[in-house]
């Protein structure tokens, strides 16, 4: 019953708080289709669309583009708008901001080097780095690297990114600070996925090849497969990309400022449209040597070994399902490339839109899309009422802590009274256990979820603002009766 009436008040609170605080949603989506002449479009694309109908305008998210390839055919689509507020709207050639999908670029790239002669798979990376020499990190080989088995933690590779400027030096510099760090676990110990694996891999490019990572895959990948509407982050702006949209209170706003980091460009900074990376799926698929050896394509494609079962080089391995895919999150851009190589058959989805915690995700309209390209059938993942129900409750913190520090201050006589060993209790208990709240929420939440609170701030401001408020509106409630309690002693 108590569980019942909290869901209730927390959702209602939360009602509040979208009204007054939330933008606008998106509307039911507008979307376009296109196909090579002679191919069914509508046969392709006609399972997704009740899935874009009912989740877009759930998840909030302003536009999507996608894209399906059946042994080599790609059929696109797009839907919605570029930005709110804009009457800019997505089209299939449209570029988004890939995030992790690439890591599977740089790891072709590294592969490319392995044709060449110029890279070890199993060299460590200080032959290759020789800020490495001598540091924590130094036997770490390229495969480990690559595999996510290097021992470098999830934690350590979110790291804030710093610096917008977009200097060709960027990314060296940034490596040659992590070269100081020491892996959290030995190399080839343990798996864990960790963005500083893909950021080590850019700069091992550059040294070998003599060219900075985005010269270089766009010079020898996407230029050769005729990715036209795709490049790799310069950390400048570009106005012809979609711009992200962070989750604010179960709506979303644009990002201010759409400039990706340079040198995160290895682990998320490739920047493609849903008709450029479908080609691309396809390439994978094809079995031939082009880009890369079709053996070293397979090699992509399965796992890498007993400590990395379910990922192989820059792609996670579903083997029960015979499905390779990756997803990609950036600051308000979430996307998800899937293949199944034995079908010769793919799906892109590309979304403008980061998700909420509960309110506003995009989860359900990436996979069901997926899903349903794929011929499979998609029943959802339910509502997420508990994970809307923990928003609601966590919105709804600051606002209790407020109104206890008024019911203090019309109680203040009776907090002046306690005395004892048990009201000295009563007193200073509060600030103990309001103190390790807001620890718990300011560093363990985040730490548990991989990320620093300054990542947090990036990827969820509504969220970070929350556990904010609570820490701050917590103790400042445990303060403010004790100096009403020990400012009034003596007084009538």
């Amino acid at each position: 019953m108590w569980g019942s009436g909290l869901s209730w008040i927390a959702a209602a609170g939360l009602a509040v708080v979208m009204v007054a605080c939330g933008p606008a949603r998106a509307a039911q989506p507008d979307c376009v289709e296109q196909g090579p002449p002679g191919v069914d479009v509508a046969a392709l694309t006609g399972p997704v669309r009740a899935v874009i109908a009912r989740e877009m305008p759930a998840s909030g998210a302003p536009g999507l583009a996608f894209a399906i390839v059946r042994d080599g055919t790609v059929v696109t689509g797009a839907c919605g708008l570029a930005r709110l507020g804009t009457d800019r709207r997505v089209t299939p050639d449209t570029p988004f901001l890939l995030g992790s999908i690439s890591k599977s670029f740089t790891a072709m790239a590294v592969l490319q080097l392995v044709e060449a002669g110029k890279v070890d798979l199993d060299a460590e990376v200080s032959r290759y780095l020789p800020v490495f020499r001598g540091r924590p990190g130094q036997a770490i080989t390229i495969r480990q690297l690559l595999s996510h088995t290097s021992g470098w933690s999830t934690l350590q590779g979110n790291q804030p990114r710093k610096g917008k400027g977009g200097d060709e030096d960027e990314l060296a510099r940034r490596v040659a600070e992590m070269a100081q760090w020491t892996p959290a676990k030995a190399p080839g110990e343990r798996w864990a996925y960790s963005n500083a694996n893909y950021l080590i891999l850019g700069a091992v490019i550059e040294a070998v090849s003599g060219q900075s990572y985005q010269a270089y895959v766009e010079s020898r990948i996407l230029k050769p497969l005729g990715m036209d509407h795709s490049f790799v982050v310069d950390g400048r702006a570009h106005d012809d990309m979609a711009t992200g949209h962070l989750p604010w209170f179960g709506g979303k706003r644009p990002l201010d400022d759409s400039r990706p980091v340079r040198s995160a460009a290895p682990a998320g900074g490739v920047v493609a449209s849903a008709g450029d990376l479908a080609r691309y799926l396809a390439v994978m698929m094809n079995g031939r040597d082009d880009v890369i050896s079709a053996g070293h394509k397979a090699l992509m494609m399965r796992p890498a070994g007993k400590a990395s079962p379910f990922y192989g080089l820059g792609w996670f391995i579903d083997a029960k399902r015979g499905r390779v895919s990756h997803s990609g999150t950036s600051p308000g851009v979430e996307t998800l490339a899937t293949l199944v190589p034995g079908e010769k058959t793919g799906v892109v989805v590309l979304v403008n839109a980061g998700g909420g915690v509960g309110f506003g995700e995009t989860t359900r309209l990436r996979e069901g899309l997926t899903a349903r390209a794929l011929g499979g059938s998609w029943a959802g993942d339910g509502g997420r009422w508990g994970q809307k129900a923990l928003f609601a409750s966590l919105v709804l913190l600051p606002v209790i802590f407020l109104l206890c520090m008024v019911w203090a201050w019309f109680h203040r006589r009776a907090l002046r009274a306690k005395s004892g060993l048990f009201g000295l209790f009563s007193l200073w208990f509060p600030l103990l256990t309001t103190t390790a709240i807001a620890v718990a929420v300011l560093f363990v939440i985040p730490d548990l979820l991989g990320v620093s609170a300054a990542t947090l701030r990036m990827f969820q401001p509504d969220l970070a603002l929350t556990l904010t408020a609570i820490a701050v509106t917590g103790v400042g409630w445990a303060v403010f009766r004790l100096l009403l309690a020990y400012s009034g002693r003596g007084k009538a």
